[in-house]
């Protein structure tokens, strides 16, 4: 009897999830039919108006307590409200993903992204110097559109991303996203081996490495202990390739301006081997820099850091 209900319930997964894949590829389709301005900006006020009312709310507020203790509660309030906005703007993005590149060297005040001179060198030898190279992302703006870029230009390119959990929705976007971001790599268990072969082959691959990683190694961020995962600097030994960052920053006007950092050096220990967590705790440096120049537009609703992590003194 427990087998036979068990197999019943998985069976109305599978269906369940069948229909919210077909639901939710039916509103993407449908709100690309929108335009995509208007409809970020009734996303973002949405959010500013629902997102005060969540769970994560909380969790972001505390975030930013203990990341900014020096602001009011009113600065805190105005972040917030800006965070919000952001996230609902990059859902809305997310349906329109494929056509908001647009970047004209001639008339650069009529694109919609941004690029300044030191940038667009730095691409160019990105491009042209036939190596493999990692690139380290934040969930800051809209932190999608690097992929963008990099497939835009021939930049040959892949990219570490979570799987949505329903099929139907992870196929929608393999099928869709595959053109116009560059190859996608899933977080499962063939991830490093799919990696090490992109960059075999010289392949830029981009990473987002600015959440909680339960195996990650020790980092310090805002000032409080967490964990980085060590992927990218294992990588970057393993293939003695160069590193750099990338972030979008959302400007007002419904653009952005992307940027590519310099080549992060990594730090070494005694023997001249990578540190790992040397050179996570460089590059997760590199990210709370970015975000303090921009605190509204990353996402403070998760939980980067956690209590276990903590000193006895901060948990008190």
């Amino acid at each position: 009897m427990r087998g036979l209900i068990r197999l019943l319930c998985r069976g109305l997964k599978r269906a369940s999830d069948t229909l919210i894949g077909a639901l939710a590829i039916g509103l993407l389709r449908g709100l690309r039919l929108t335009d995509p301005d208007k409809l970020a900006d009734l996303a973002g006020w949405s959010m500013r108006t629902i997102g005060p009312l969540l769970r994560e709310n909380r969790i972001g507020r505390a975030n930013l307590v203990a990341a900014f203790p020096e602001k009011s509660s009113a600065e805190i309030d105005v972040i917030l409200r800006g965070c919000w906005d952001n996230l609902g703007r990059m859902g809305a993005e997310f349906a329109h993903l494929d056509r908001l590149w647009s970047f004209d060297r001639e008339n650069p005040g009529q694109s919609r992204v941004e690029l300044m001179q030191p940038d667009i060198e730095r691409f160019h030898r990105l491009l042209d110097d036939g190596k493999p190279a990692l690139i380290f992302a934040a969930h800051l703006a809209n932190w999608e559109l690097p992929a963008i870029c990099a497939a835009t230009y021939k930049l040959d390119s892949a990219v570490l991303y979570r799987r949505p959990n329903i099929a139907g929705i992870d196929r929608w976007l393999t099928e869709t996203r595959t053109a116009s971001m560059g190859e996608l790599i899933s977080t499962d268990l063939y991830a490093p081996m799919k990696i090490a072969e992109a960059l075999r082959r010289g392949a830029h691959v981009g990473m987002l490495v600015d959440q909680y990683y339960v195996r990650g190694v020790p980092v310090t961020f805002f000032g409080r202990p967490t964990t980085a995962n060590p992927l990218l600097a294992r990588l970057a030994g393993h293939f003695d390739c160069p590193i750099h960052g990338t972030r979008i920053v959302r400007l007002p006007n419904h653009r952005f301006r992307a940027e590519l950092s310099e080549e992060i050096k990594p730090a070494r220990d005694a023997s001249n081997k990578i540190d790992i967590a040397g050179t996570m705790q460089i590059i997760t440096s590199v990210i709370e820099g970015w975000i303090r120049e921009h605190p509204e537009q990353w996402l403070w609703m998760h939980r980067r850091w956690r209590p276990e992590d903590q000193p006895v003194s901060a948990r008190s």
